[in-house]
């Protein structure tokens, strides 16, 4: 295979399709000398006649029987290949994206994302995976992971672009004693002195945030899946420290979200990619969705805010 060129294969189609050498040069842009010169070229090769005269034009050998609907397909397959990386249509595409997503992510940002998939690109599947930050950068060079999102410090020497940025707050049952106070109430300050915490394993800010403040001893519940967290402060006096866009999934006829001074700075979530996508355009493509799905997550965050 490595001495035969595309081209070969190309006055192959041809010359089987129009039965003609002359007419397959016609119709290829080539004089028929080089097409008499390819195919001779490609019976040295395949160690075949391939087309034998006849009194109408030249007729197919076995052997190019069974090579013509093959090499139909393969050249059918490449030039769709190559069409869609130049001209990519999301909505008949069926590719697969693999993304770094936290737990946090999968329950914020991929609703967002399947809403627009859904729309724009149906056929697009989803494979979303957890790795630890110091394996990402790799893992997008190397092509295990094509995007990943999330807060992400320790990510390094790789693209990205800032889509957004949020900040911790508390969530409380509704019916807990913080909240319907208000920060300069003593009643407030009282409460907030007795506050108990439940944290998540996977996400390791609430213990930081607890440590810096002096709290450390109020971490009373450490919960293995976010998926239990909502049931765990419900039916408790235990409150969750937790990003804005998570605090907004909670119901505000359950829960309620408090301001609490935290000695935490608003953070950045990103998305990474590796340069091999800079002239992709269906990761092109997929990374501007992603940011316009954070964008309408945004939006949603500033109405409950504001409510």
């Amino acid at each position: 295979m490595s001495k035969i060129d595309l081209n070969l294969l190309h006055l192959f189609a041809a010359i089987y399709r129009t039965g003609s050498v002359t007419r397959a040069a016609e119709q290829l842009g080539v004089a028929q000398p080089a097409a008499s010169h390819g195919l001779s070229r490609l019976r040295r090769e395949l160690d075949d006649a391939l087309f034998v005269r006849t009194g109408s034009g030249v007729k197919p050998t076995p052997l190019a029987e069974r090579l013509a609907p093959k090499v139909e397909q393969g050249l059918r397959t490449l030039s769709q290949a190559l069409l869609e990386c130049r001209d990519f249509q999301p909505s008949t595409t069926d590719r697969t994206f693999r993304l770094h997503l936290s737990d946090i992510g999968e329950s914020t940002l991929l609703p967002e994302i399947l809403a627009m998939l859904r729309l724009e690109a149906p056929g697009i599947r989803l494979v979303t995976q957890y790795l630890p930050q110091e394996e990402i950068a790799d893992a997008l060079h190397s092509g295990r992971l094509d995007f990943a999102i999330g807060v992400l410090p320790l990510v390094q020497g790789i693209r990205s672009h800032t889509i957004a940025t949020d900040r911790y707050r508390v969530v409380v049952r509704r019916q807990h004693p913080l909240a319907n106070r208000q920060g300069s109430d003593h009643n407030f300050q009282d409460a907030l002195s007795a506050l108990n915490f439940v944290a998540v394993s996977t996400h390791s800010e609430t213990t930081r945030l607890l440590r810096l403040l002096g709290w450390e001893s109020r971490l009373r519940v450490t919960i293995q899946h976010f998926t239990a967290l909502p049931g765990v402060v419900r039916d408790s006096d235990l409150a969750a420290i937790m990003p804005t866009a998570i605090a907004a999934l909670f119901p505000a006829d359950q829960f309620a979200v408090i301001d609490v001074p935290l000695p935490s700075e608003p953070f950045v979530i990103s998305i990474f990619w590796s340069h091999r996508w800079e002239n992709d355009p269906a990761g092109q493509w997929f990374k501007s969705l992603v940011i316009r799905s954070h964008e309408h997550l945004t939006r949603t965050l500033s109405n409950f805010l504001s409510n």
